[in-house]
């Protein structure tokens, strides 16, 4: 699987942004999708994951309640839409893909996209 995100980009304290992550290679419908973010000099963390169907949606502590995860299997297409976004958001995010059945094993990783947050 081929993921590419994009999206990002520099945006005030509040405001909001969506990624959007792009499968190909395989059947997208296949695999969980994440999202995952690294600051700099903090190491990578977990901040949303959606499943096949889109039954189950998991997300941080820190972003419950202002982003949103989807995906569109016909698209092959997994979104993050990002509101009320803070400084502390700002890092490279990146989507995953994993054929595990479970949230927290990833097999594929895209580029990754930069968000950047001013106060």
């Amino acid at each position: 699987v081929q993921l590419q995100a994009s999206g990002g980009g520099l945006v005030q304290a509040g405001g909001s942004l969506r990624l959007s992550c792009a499968a190909s290679g395989r059947t997208f419908s296949n695999y969980v999708m994440g999202w995952f973010r690294q600051a700099p000099g903090k190491e990578r963390e977990f901040v949303a994951a959606i499943t096949l169907s889109g039954g189950s949606i998991y997300y941080a502590d820190s972003v419950k309640g202002r982003f949103t995860i989807s995906r569109d299997n016909a698209k092959n297409t997994v979104y993050l839409q990002m509101n009320s976004l803070k400084p502390e958001d700002t890092a490279v995010y990146y989507c995953a893909a994993g054929s595990n059945g479970n949230r927290w094993l990833y097999d594929y990783w895209g580029q990754g996209t930069q968000v950047t947050v001013s106060s």
